[in-house]
């Protein structure tokens, strides 16, 4: 296994005695990604069949300290724009062309949204990117889009707007019964539909969706018909969609039965995708 692909693979939402930030290389970021956990607790809204969050070890804290979380940012963009985090592994093995600060995440080990001072976290991530980072760095939110009607989380993404910001929401199923079987939600499937079209109406988002084998069934293709119909009726109703980031299983699941699609059912899906929607569809062989 090369040493790039070690870097993609290798997205421990940990980096030495930090607590809440953490960098990875993303294959979807195509360069480094700073993560700012606001979840360390491992609570989530959503149950992922394949999500690969160790919730078997004990939390290091259940609780978000903001100037922490600030004093950390501060420093992981100091490491990074030292060279001093390509001096350690998996980092020294990524090509010099993936050493880039693509944008500044609020992801991690549950849903960011859900943090009761959401926007605080922006304003935080906003002030530093401004202070310390190169113009084109972006502020990425990755959601699974069940919290984005709340005011916070509102007002955070207003924040995001006006600094270089996207939101990558999830969308996983064009059905409610598949969405109950992947995402094992007890928000209904009718809020994730109306959240992505309220928040789409404002800004242009990215509808990340991960496809699998469930059992060793990859999504039918009455499935796979509806999420396309599910994408023009939010792009009929308003919503503007920059584009799809389709991926699949990199790492390993709680469920063993969710196991990846092969590279040519992902392209083909994809192609269905681009034909029924019009929409840009980039693939990824990985949650990377």
């Amino acid at each position: 296994m090369s040493g790039l692909v070690d870097a993609h693979l290798d997205h421990r939402r940990s980096y030495e005695d930090f607590y809440y930030v953490y960098p990875v290389i993303s294959r979807r970021s195509k360069g480094v990604s700073i993560g700012v956990n606001l979840n360390p607790d491992k609570v989530c809204n959503f149950d992922c069949v394949y999500c690969e969050v160790d919730r078997k070890t004990p939390a290091r804290t259940k609780t978000v300290d903001l100037n922490i979380l600030e004093a950390e940012l501060r420093s992981m963009i100091g490491i990074w724009k030292s060279g001093e985090l390509f001096q350690k592994e998996p980092f020294s093995s990524a090509p010099g062309n993936l050493h880039r600060l693509n944008d500044i995440a609020l992801s991690g080990d549950g849903e960011p949204t859900s943090h009761r001072e959401f926007d605080r976290a922006v304003e935080i991530v906003v002030r530093l990117r401004a202070e310390l980072c190169p113009p084109d760095c972006k502020i990425v939110l990755i959601t699974d889009a069940a919290g984005l009607d709340r005011e916070a989380v509102r007002r955070g993404l207003t924040l995001m707007d006006q600094n270089n910001g996207e939101v990558w929401a999830k969308l996983d199923a064009g059905t409610e019964e598949y969405y109950r079987l992947v995402n094992r939600s007890f928000v209904s499937y009718d809020r994730i539909l109306k959240n992505l079209e309220s928040t789409a109406k404002e800004r242009a988002i990215y509808i990340q969706t991960l496809f699998m084998n469930i059992k060793g069934l990859p999504p039918s293709p009455e499935e796979i018909n509806a999420y396309c119909k599910r994408l023009c009726k939010l792009l009929s109703q308003g919503a503007q969609i920059a584009g799809v980031q389709l991926y699949t299983i990199a790492r390993p699941t709680p469920e063993v039965w969710a196991t990846a699609l092969d590279k040519t059912s992902l392209q083909k899906i994809a192609e269905t995708i681009r034909q029924i929607t019009g929409l840009p569809v980039e693939v990824f062989n990985g949650t990377a």
